[in-house]
This record gives C-alpha cells, sequence and structure tokens, in this order.
C-alpha cells in the first residue's frame, strides 16, 4: 500500500525486541474475508485501510494488546497490485492457519458450522499426536484455518518456556 517512510518513526510504542507479528494474505473480496474470519475466528477487526492501491484489514486478538499477532489481509485494486504477475497461491491442502480450541466438542462445532456454511474441507478427525483432534475450514479465496483439541502448544510451550505468557492464558 501506498505512504513510504521518511525514515522518521511514525509511531511511539514498538516491541523492545524482534517479536513475530503477523501474517499476511491477498484476497479477492475484503469485506467477504473480514465477514468469514469474524464469523468463524475469534479473530476481530482491530483496523481498516484503504487507498489508491486497495484495501488493507488487520484482525487479532483484542486481549494481546500488548503482544498483537496480527491476520493481515490486502485486497489490491486491479493495475494496483504489485504481485500481478505471480499466480495467487491459497495456504492449502497442508499449508494452514491454526487456533486451538478449548474442548473437543467446540471442534465438533466448528466443523458443524463450517459444513452448514459450505466451508468446511477437513471434517472433525483424531490424529496422532501431536497434531489431536482437527477440522479444516476454507475462508473465501480458499486458504485453509486449522481448529484443534490437544494439539499440545500450550502445553509444550510452558514445559520449555515457563509461565511467562500473559496472566490471562495461566
Amino acid at each position: 500500500m501506498q505512504g513510504m517512510s521518511t525514515g522518521a518513526p511514525t509511531y511511539d510504542i514498538r516491541p523492545d525486541r524482534p517479536r513475530w507479528t503477523h501474517i499476511a494474505l491477498r484476497v479477492s473480496d475484503i469485506d467477504a474475508s473480514i465477514a468469514w474470519y469474524e464469523a468463524y475466528t475469534p479473530l476481530e477487526l482491530l483496523e481498516r485501510r484503504s487507498d489508491d492501491d486497495g484495501f488493507g484489514a488487520w484482525l487479532g486478538h483484542p486481549d494481546a494488546a500488548d503482544r498483537p499477532f496480527i491476520l493481515v489481509l490486502a485486497q489490491f485494486l486491479p493495475g494496483h497490485d504489485p504481485y500481478a504477475g505471480t499466480p495467487y497461491e491459497a495456504l492449502a491442502p497442508f499449508a494452514h492457519l491454526g487456533i486451538e480450541l478449548p474442548t473437543r466438542a467446540a471442534v465438533d462445532e466448528m466443523a458443524a458450522r463450517g459444513e452448514a456454511g459450505g466451508c468446511l474441507t477437513f471434517p472433525a478427525t483424531q490424529m496422532p499426536a501431536p497434531i489431536g483432534y482437527i477440522c479444516m475450514l476454507s475462508d473465501p479465496d480458499g486458504n485453509r484455518v486449522e481448529f484443534s483439541f490437544d494439539q499440545g502448544v500450550y502445553a509444550t510451550a510452558r514445559a520449555v518456556w515457563g509461565a511467562r505468557g500473559d496472566a490471562a492464558d495461566r
């Protein structure tokens, strides 16, 4: 998108060390994508932008302001896509975004919602450890989102790194 920096910082708040902050997806219809992610994931719209090149949106968890991890969606207007010469590639069939759910029943519920919405691409299935119980849905552009239970991400992170996370996650 437009807005080349002059070199002077724009914002006063930034991380005190390198942090993983986002994943970006090129989308064909920003409104449909925002609606899908808000309907099927716990992500909420943080910011929406537009300029002469197209539209952008940031979605994330509102309770993670001190360590944001954002899904960036970008829809470029015809003639303004800097990647127009390259093929569009969706996160699929294995490449995916992952969301861990608190219960097995929540995975079943998500699979049922995805089936009803016509976007279930992998039914609720028990996979070997450490994958756990999962289902996958496909967003409007074909990007896969995995919903899992008992994958062990939280347990492994705590076992290796300790309980250094947010108090809300403890």
